[in-house]
């Protein structure tokens, strides 16, 4: 090992370590080489690299048909799942819609019914009433409802 100073400054100091003197064969390694002779090229090296490339090219496209694929049924996966969410929220709707029509028609009905009871009563009860009604003064019930 070989200790060389480069630089003696007030700030610090700098050296190089020299750890093994340089050998021949790391000169010849360190050269700079030729670029490689080319070798012969035979015509089934080209044709199995030709098919090489067919094949990647194929397999390309199968992933690329395959990923398509996979979208489309996702999409139609959706698309089901939407018009099932419509439908089930349209009957949901009606099935409501239907409901207070009924509690309307029932309450309606009951309503009526009250009415009907209360006038009943009331011509009853009321004995003027029966002797307008026995001169034909007041309006027939019929026509009150």
């Amino acid at each position: 090992m070989e200790v060389k100073p480069i630089n003696k400054r007030a700030s610090g100091q700098a050296f190089e370590v020299i750890l093994k003197p340089p050998s021949p064969v790391s000169d010849v390694a360190h050269s700079i080489t030729s670029p490689p002779k080319k070798r012969d090229v035979s015509l089934e090296d080209i044709q199995k690299k030709l098919e090489a490339a067919e094949n990647r090219r194929r397999s390309q496209e199968a992933q690329v048909l395959k990923v398509l694929a996979e979208k489309r049924e996702h999409e139609r996966d959706v698309l089901l799942k939407a018009m099932e969410e419509n439908s089930n929220f349209s009957k949901m709707a009606e099935d409501k819609l239907i409901l207070k029509m009924e509690q309307n028609q029932e309450n309606r009905e009951a309503h009526r019914a009250a009415m009907m009871e209360r006038l009943l009563e009331k011509v009853t009860q009321d004995s003027s009433c029966e002797n307008h009604f026995e001169i034909g003064h007041c309006v027939t019930m019929e026509m009150v409802l």
